[in-house]
């Protein structure tokens, strides 16, 4: 899977997701820190990559877009050290891979994640 990691995220999840046979980059590698929300989501969309977040505008961006060509992970964690959000990157990766290559909102959280196919109401 190909994942785009926010500016948040943790370098150290990016090494994981690489060192777990996953094609990811971190915006930080690409010199792009200051890029806005909207292009972030475009370049995402662009490359296939999954975006993983802790901003909770990528659901807002996601729903309101006319195209769902990505998927957006969004870690709601009180605990926000990285081992923590490895373990629960790696629930989601081991139940709910095919939500997302359907392209959804996934939403992780403590001890679960939620999972909103767009558009709404599916």
């Amino acid at each position: 899977m190909k994942f785009l990691a926010d500016m948040g995220v943790a370098g150290r999840v990016v090494e994981w997701l690489r060192a777990n046979g996953h094609d990811a980059v971190h915006l930080r590698e690409q010199g792009l820190k200051r890029l806005p929300d909207s292009d972030i989501f475009k370049k995402a969309a662009e490359e296939q990559r999954i975006i993983l977040t802790f901003d909770l505008d990528f659901g807002e961006i996601m729903a309101l877009s006319s195209t769902h060509p990505t998927c957006v992970i969004i870690f709601r964690l009180r605990n926000t050290r990285t081992p923590h959000v490895i373990a629960r990157l790696q629930k989601v990766l081991d139940t709910s891979i095919a939500d997302l290559v359907a392209g959804a909102v996934v939403v992780v959280e403590e001890t679960r994640h939620r999972v909103r196919h767009l558009p709404l109401g599916i």
